[in-house]
């Protein structure tokens, strides 16, 4: 299987999952069987404790290296997706032509560093070009790329270059406003900064209108 690097899909088989495409219906961060992969994970997040100056066979650890292993699987399990999977067919030719957001979507990923999360909202925004996508779809979308190891400037890229690449919009806008554990827990250990980024593409690039309605509409007050 090849993989590519950059703002490019990459797929990895996700332990326990037959294929990528059933990768995607994962819901529950248990529900991954024991195979290699699990195994050789298990052993080393039982050294790592013992690198600490833990005992992995005290009572409270016993389980620990399993519970590590499976919950990272299932925080990097964007690996075994791709934006295409995930929007399916859930595609409909319409006439709209004006901007289309979804705001305020959560967000939780990892830092590619320091393997600290980093989490907050993601807003994207797209111009249709004869057709659109199922509104959940958008968020699934941040979810194939949010869960890897990433940095917010590239997830905010990704997930704008998989939109136009799927809808062929007039337009794609993607803004993230996030916090970052590996500045709040250590390092300059900042509380209250917060990293926004913005991802703009087509009219949203091109013409400073949409731009700033865009903009805008990211950063102002919720209402309901």
């Amino acid at each position: 299987m090849s993989t590519t690097k950059g703002n490019k899909d990459v797929i990895r088989p996700v332990a326990g999952v037959s294929s990528a495409r059933a990768a995607v219906n994962i819901v529950d961060p248990d529900d991954f069987t024991a195979d290699g992969n699990l195994a050789e994970y298990e052993t080393m997040v039982r050294r790592q404790l013992e690198l600490i100056g833990e005992d992995p066979d005290r009572e409270g650890l016993l389980k620990t290296p399993s519970r590590v292993a499976k919950a990272q699987m299932w925080l990097t399990r964007g690996y075994g997706q791709t934006a295409s999977e995930v929007i399916g067919d859930a595609l409909f030719a319409e006439d709209h032509e004006n901007m289309v957001m979804v705001r305020d979507i959560e967000m939780y990923s990892m830092c590619e560093h320091h393997m600290l999360p980093f989490f907050g909202k993601v807003h994207i925004a797209y111009i249709p070009n004869g057709k659109i996508v199922g509104l959940s779809k958008l968020p699934r979308v941040v979810e194939v790329f949010a869960r890897r190891l990433q940095v917010q400037e590239r997830l905010g890229e990704q997930i704008a270059d998989a939109l136009e690449a799927v809808l062929q919009p007039k337009g794609v806008g993607v803004v993230i406003e996030a916090v970052h554990l590996c500045m709040m827990m250590r390092g300059v250990e900042k509380q209250s900064s917060r990293t926004i980024t913005s991802s703009m593409r087509g009219l949203f690039r091109d013409d400073s209108k949409t731009r700033s309605e865009f903009l805008r509409l990211a950063h102002s007050p919720t209402t309901y």
